[in-house]
């Protein structure tokens, strides 16, 4: 599996998860995802593209990044691997 920089579900750079990535069902890290988005071989968000992103998004204001800094960085999700179709 391809080491990423960034979480292919939410976009976050690895450096800023303090768990250094998700985990696979079997407790082993998970390049691709993040710990926020993936955990124990599964997703932590099930919903619509259009919806996590908005989520994304407040949490990102909930922990004082601008409105509008936030939606900048929600831009892109779509484009990520999890999303693509």
């Amino acid at each position: 599996m391809k080491n990423h920089k960034f979480c292919q579900s939410c976009g976050m750079p690895f450096r800023e998860d303090p768990n250094g990535g998700g985990t696979n069902a079997d407790g082993t890290k998970n390049a691709a995802y993040c710990s926020y988005c993936y955990q124990n071989g599964s997703f932590t968000f099930n919903g619509t593209l259009k919806e996590f992103k908005e989520h994304c998004r407040q949490k990102m204001i909930e922990k004082g990044i601008s409105k509008f800094i936030a939606w900048l960085f929600t831009r892109g999700i779509g484009r990520l691997e999890r999303w693509k179709k």
